[in-house]
């Protein structure tokens, strides 16, 4: 961990109650091919946990692209979590006995255009190897980590125009494009959160494009971190999610109490 995202860390940990929203595949848990596998590291978990202990000092928030069951199944994230699903579609908190949570309600326009949405995308997949899609309860995905170069390009920009056409919402991120009849974005979900919760700072970290909408919405006395390559609106970066668990480590280490 740099010097200054140290020194970082030290400035927010004396502003609780501090709010730490981390996005999660490629972030906390390693990139797969496979999205079924994606899983964060024991050292991870074990981190994370031991700031959710903290309620008090420390909010924790899994914000993820992921629809709001598959983040809470893979993840297994502590109680008193805030997951924010389909990138602010979606949102729960973790509880004793499961999910609390707010359910999607669409109106009859939004599920007919989901409806039409999820079958042009699933044509847009037919026939191209690498390709499938993911059906949310607000929106389609395809998804193209497994295709060829080509494959992938032509794909994502068929997505692209029905999301045009169809969508309130359109997200390009890496390997994928999410259309939802909703407009969300996790931009907005933060901003919120951190209004609830009377936050004193934020501690945000992603590793994707969606991740920017995060990201732009920090102020001067937040703290945001680029995990691995690509532009962003972050101060600050880190390799991989190893090297994220290592500032979330830091970070509980400065919690007062554990000085």
């Amino acid at each position: 961990m740099s010097e200054l995202v140290a020194a970082a860390l030290d400035r927010i940990a004396a502003r609780p109650p501090l709010l730490l929203a981390l996005d999660f595949d490629g972030t906390l848990a390693p990139l797969q091919d496979d999205p079924e596998r994606s899983r964060m590291s024991p050292a991870a978990a074990g981190a994370l946990a031991e700031l959710a202990a903290r309620p008090d000092l420390v909010r924790v928030a899994l914000v993820s692209g992921r629809a709001l069951a598959d983040l809470y199944r893979l993840a297994s994230p502590p109680e008193g979590t805030v997951l924010i699903g389909s990138h602010g579609a979606e949102r729960a908190r973790v509880s004793g006995h499961g999910l609390d949570r707010q359910d999607i309600r669409l109106d009859d326009a939004q599920a007919a255009r989901l409806t039409e949405l999820a079958a042009r995308m699933q044509a847009v997949a037919r026939g191209r190897d690498g390709v499938w899609v993911e059906t949310k309860p607000a929106a389609a995905v395809l998804h193209t980590r497994l295709a060829d170069s080509a494959i992938r390009a032509a794909a994502e920009a068929e997505a692209l125009e029905i999301g045009a056409e169809l969508g309130s919402a359109v997200l390009h991120g890496k390997n994928v494009v999410e259309v939802s009849v909703l407009t969300a974005d996790k931009g907005s979900a933060i901003t919120a959160l951190r209004a609830e919760l009377g936050a004193g700072a934020v501690l945000y970290a992603g590793d994707d494009v969606t991740d920017e909408h995060a990201l732009a919405v920090l102020g001067a006395d937040d703290l945001g971190v680029k995990v691995g390559e690509g532009d962003t609106a972050a101060r600050y970066r880190v390799a991989d999610p190893d090297a994220l668990t290592a500032v979330l480590v830091g970070l509980a280490e400065r919690l007062p109490g554990n000085g």
